[in-house]
């Protein structure tokens, strides 16, 4: 017997117990990363496909807390709810959280954000490494296919990771361009406006940055603009509205990968679901993501 089929088989026996006593309503625990825009809208894609398949959510957010989200999953796991879906804070911080979540018989999902060393039933999230060649391809054309790039990162987070490794495939493929920096801003609008004045400095021959979220995005450009560089151009990821409105109006920001966190909560939601009733699911489901500019945008 194969290990995912194992596996499987240990997962449906697990569902099977814990829905012996016939309960009139399934419960899914869910741990947030945050509660910004991005999963506002994943939560409301969860709730409405949870409403569908009538599933109840105990919903709460870890505001980016490895501590306080391992002491949420372990609250879930006391309950005893049926299904756990966990969007984690610290990629590589859950896995004994997980781990006694299935020793609990609880199947376990990730949705958005990758577990490192932790085996779940499914990972759901957007398609980042092709969300990354996308910005790369995009940023290539905006500087004519030549000159220093740059990332500002957030390397604790595997999402970004995976953006950040499909950025520089696209980049790879064009000769007379280099990637000549990668700080990290951890995802935070102020500390990458500090990180762009820096760079300013140290790269004045910079054309180009890869931002891996809007919150990113928009405190480069604002470094930018305070600078009056119009000559760097920035492309973002996530497509929020605040950033759709600054590409809209002209400036550093030209593009940005938009993903789909309300198709990702409703997969997710779906995913557990088919687990619930005994259904097989894959181990991964990418979401395709997708790019959008000035011009897309006027066509809204």
């Amino acid at each position: 017997m194969s290990k995912n089929i194992l596996l499987f088989c240990t997962l449906v026996l697990c569902v099977a117990t814990s829905l012996g006593a016939k309960k009139s309503e399934c419960i899914v625990g869910v741990t947030l990363l945050t509660r910004d825009v991005f999963y506002q809208e994943l939560e409301k894609g969860m709730q409405e496909e949870a409403k569908a398949k009538g599933i109840k959510l105990r919903i709460q957010s870890a505001e980016k807390d490895l501590n306080l989200q391992t002491t949420q999953v372990e609250n879930f796991v006391v309950q005893g709810v049926d299904a756990l879906v966990i969007c984690p804070v610290d990629s590589t911080g859950l896995e004994t959280a997980i781990d006694r979540a299935k020793k609990a018989g609880i199947p376990v999902f990730t949705a958005d954000i990758r577990a490192k060393d932790a085996s779940v039933v499914c990972h759901i999230a957007s398609d980042n490494r092709q969300g990354g060649r996308l910005g790369g391809e995009y940023l290539a054309k905006l500087v004519g296919y030549e000159g220093e790039v740059a990332i500002i990162d957030h390397p604790e987070v595997t999402s970004v990771q995976e953006r950040v490794a499909g950025f520089k495939e696209a980049i790879a493929r064009y000769s007379n361009m280099k990637i000549v920096d990668e700080p990290s801003a951890g995802g935070d609008r102020d500390k990458a406006m500090i990180v762009m004045q820096n760079m300013l400095l140290a790269h004045p021959k910079l054309k180009g940055v890869f931002a891996i979220n809007d919150n990113t995005a928009l405190g480069a450009m604002a470094a930018l603009e305070a600078a009056g560089r119009q000559d760097v151009f920035i492309v973002g990821y996530d497509a929020t509205p605040e950033a759709k409105q600054a590409i809209r109006k002209g400036g550093p920001l030209k593009a940005d990968v938009i993903q789909y966190p309300a198709v990702i909560g409703r997969e997710t939601i779906r995913t557990v679901a088919s687990i619930l009733e005994g259904q097989p699911v894959p181990l991964e489901l990418p979401i395709a993501t997708g790019i959008v500019d000035k011009e897309s945008l006027g066509r809204e």
